[in-house]
């Protein structure tokens, strides 16, 4: 049943990251602190919750193994969506700490519980990854107060996780990887996850990707070739358009790498964030799911969403993850980070730092995320409130070339 769209008014329960404290997150045991095939609930079951709630919940799946690696728990977790997908009457979309599941009335009515989702995890897991995993326990916690703690740990873990590939760049490594794990939903959208840019939907760096093709070979990331480079100022490759053609089925001819206007990368329901070119100030407003409010772009992220996804390109709108934005390839073609104009104020706390580094790095200016506006410096959305912020803070992209559109 992968693919299943369960609508609002078909859902009993939704589990919703974006308004919610909620997460997913494998990680690794000693094999005597898991006892396999235990499954617990902690806090209300379903039955106890009114029809069409939000509600707030997190499910770490435990796991134990001789040949069991921390490399292979991010491969884990961003199995987890195909897995619940295949349930008939659940949908999930999302990762990490801003996943999307709806379980519809029919699941609720055929007595469906959470527990269940521990079980489908644990069968999934247990089968999948036998070569890894000897043993596997699910913890499922219900309620806002009790994640609200565990979701700042489980941010920890996928930090430190994210810093591992500090030291890389696209052209330190000899390959990059495809991903296709969403196209149930997205039939032609292709992932190419490199170093320097990660999975829109954040949760697969170019590490995991590599664990991936490493534990199932025939599986949704296959290696992808670098060899045959046509512009490194877009990052065109070749190798990377005979990818894309083959495991779009034909949709896709060329995709570049480091362009927002030329042949951008494709995206599916699961970005993290979304960009696109914001016309007075020729730079670019980035909204994140989190974010319910209006951008400059008179869009919100909903509105934008509709016209990014579904695995088309749109030149000037593009979704990605909300790492790539401190990469030193971000719109790369256009200029790079110092096209930024906007971006909610939470997800810029959450940066901050790194986007002043590569704003240091790049340019050598200091404190860039000052510079950037967002819904408290710029509330009202309109363009030349914008502009004149912009221009009060000296903001780089007065001086950049216009968009070649």
């Amino acid at each position: 049943f992968e693919g299943e769209i369960i609508r609002k008014g078909d859902m009993q329960v939704e589990i919703d990251g974006s308004r919610k404290d909620c997460f997913e997150l494998v990680t690794t045991k000693e094999a005597s602190e898991v006892e396999d095939h235990k499954i617990i609930v902690e806090g209300p079951e379903i039955d106890e919750i009114p029809v069409g709630s939000k509600i707030s919940m997190s499910y770490t799946v435990e796991v134990a193994g001789k040949a069991m690696q921390p490399d292979f728990e991010p491969v884990f977790e961003r199995k987890i969506h195909q897995f619940l997908n295949c349930v008939e009457g659940l949908m999930h979309t999302g990762q990490r700490d801003m996943i999307r599941v709806r379980i519809s009335k029919a699941d609720y009515e055929a007595g469906f519980k959470f527990k269940h989702i521990g079980e489908v995890l644990y069968a999934k897991i247990k089968s999948e990854f036998d070569t890894v995993v000897d043993k596997c326990q699910v913890k499922i916690v219900v309620g806002d107060e009790p994640n609200a703690a565990l979701r700042k740990h489980a941010n920890e873990v996928f930090d430190k996780r994210d810093e591992r590939l500090k030291s890389m760049t696209d052209e330190s490594v000899p390959v990059f990887y495809s991903c296709i794990m969403c196209q149930a939903f997205s039939p032609s959208h292709v992932c190419i996850v490199t170093p320097e840019r990660l999975g829109l939907c954040g949760a697969v760096s170019w590490l995991d990707a590599k664990a991936t093709n490493e534990l199932d070979p025939q599986g949704p990331c296959q290696v992808v070739t670098k060899e045959r480079c046509i512009d490194e100022r877009t990052g065109r490759y070749e190798d990377v358009d005979e990818a894309v053609a083959e495991y779009s089925h034909g949709a896709l001819e060329h995709v570049t790498l480091y362009s927002l206007l030329e042949d951008p990368m494709t995206s599916c329901g699961c970005f993290e964030c979304i960009c696109g070119i914001e016309p007075v100030s020729m730079g670019v407003v980035i909204t994140c799911r989190e974010f319910a409010g209006m951008t400059p772009l008179g869009m919100t992220f909903s509105e934008m969403a509709s016209m990014t996804g579904g695995g088309v390109q749109t030149p000037g709108f593009m979704g990605h993850g909300k790492h790539y934005i401190a990469s030193h390839k971000f719109l790369k073609a256009e200029g790079g980070l110092a096209r930024l104009v906007w971006l909610p104020s939470e997800l810029k706390e959450q940066i901050r730092d790194k986007i002043n580094e590569t704003a240091k790095d790049l340019y050598g200016i200091e404190n860039f995320a000052d510079m950037v506006a967002d819904e408290t410096t710029c509330g009202s959305g309109d363009p030349e409130e914008l502009l004149n912020f912009l221009t009060e803070k000296g903001h780089p992209v007065l001086s950049m070339e216009p968009f070649d559109m």
